[in-house]
């Protein structure tokens, strides 16, 4: 071959750019259990919810399991994990949110992130990641959500 000419090497695929995409959600079905003798501080609990999300996310009835540490009265921290069916601007499928947050007398914090592998249908190769802030009484939730498909 000579110098000047050379062997096309492959052309790697575009990397999506992210979406930023809002929404609202909703939950219901709160139940919470004691882990461990009653009345200790801090205290550990479980809690199972449902959340229907419109906006950018379309889920309802989504599967949410949390491990909450109560560190006080009205405070502490969660981590939990919630399966959402549905779709994302339009894109059908399933996947999986990693959620990690606080809450205090004011309200509650959490931000959220796809676990990577998770996704199926059109949302196979999701990522990304997103927050929502409540007020104790809000009975629906802002969120938003940045991701990318691919």
């Amino acid at each position: 071959m000579p110098a000047s000419a050379s062997a096309s090497a492959p052309v790697p695929a575009p990397v999506p750019a992210p979406v930023r995409t809002e929404g609202r959600f909703t939950f219901a079905d709160w139940e919470e259990r004691e882990v461990g003798p009653s009345g200790t501080s801090p205290r550990l609990a479980r809690a199972t919810v449902r959340n229907s999300f419109t906006g950018g996310i379309e889920a309802a009835g989504t599967l949410c399991a949390y491990t909450v540490a109560y560190t006080g009265e009205s405070t502490g921290t969660f981590t939990g994990m919630e399966l959402v069916s549905g779709s994302v601007d339009g894109r059908e499928g399933s996947f999986v949110l990693e959620e990690r947050g606080g809450f205090d007398a004011e309200g509650t914090r959490c931000r959220f992130e796809v676990v990577p592998g998770s996704a199926t249908g059109a949302l196979e190769g999701l990522s990304g990641s997103g927050a929502f802030t409540t007020r104790h009484g809000d009975s629906s939730v802002a969120y938003s959500f940045t991701y990318a498909v691919g």
